[in-house]
């Protein structure tokens, strides 16, 4: 190549802009009061997951009776769904840059749904169950409408699919006391 060509290709060549500024990608675009109603709600669905969470482990460990091998693999189940979204929703925390609940301590000062003992029949810990998933419910209901309030698609999906299954089990559940 010869010193005119190369100095033609290099007039051709197209300069970058430097005059565009970097977009810069920070909590989702949120404003941060949205940001921390939604993590707020998130906080207080995580709370009481990780107590009913704790409640299905119990149960499965400890039910009895009749009804032991219908509602002892249900129970593991449902810890098990328990447990990923539990993960979903305290990442979804970290998403927006905060921390998420993480001690047993705040889950119970915070949590609606409560403990039980371990000596409750079958078809006791199931209705126990149910009265948990009408709790969670209400609180998914919340974050879904925080999401929805701020634009927030990603959570608004997120929580609807834990509507979705939750509202099947509670379905299930309500059939199976139905005897």
């Amino acid at each position: 190549m010869n010193t005119e060509t190369t100095q033609t290709l290099q007039k051709e060549k197209p300069k970058k802009d430097t005059s565009k500024q970097k977009r810069v990608y920070t909590r989702l675009g949120f404003s941060e009061s949205e940001t921390a109603e939604i993590v707020d709600s998130l906080n207080q669905l995580l709370a009481n997951y990780h107590v009913h969470y704790q409640k299905l482990r119990n149960y499965h460990w400890n039910v009895k009776g009749a009804d032991f091998f219908d509602i002892h693999e249900k129970f593991e189940e449902q810890y098990n769904e328990a447990k990923l979204n539990i993960d979903d929703i305290a990442e979804r925390i970290r998403v927006f840059g905060f921390t998420p609940m993480s001690t047993l301590k705040e889950y119970l000062a915070n949590s609606e749904i409560k403990e039980t003992g371990s000596d409750l029949a079958g078809t006791e810990m199931v209705a126990e169950i149910l009265k948990d998933y009408e709790i969670l419910l209400t609180y998914m209901t919340d974050v879904a409408n925080a999401a929805i309030n701020i634009g927030d698609v990603g959570t608004e999906d997120m929580i609807n699919s834990f509507i979705n299954k939750l509202e099947k089990s509670h379905w299930m559940f309500t059939a199976f006391l139905d005897q």
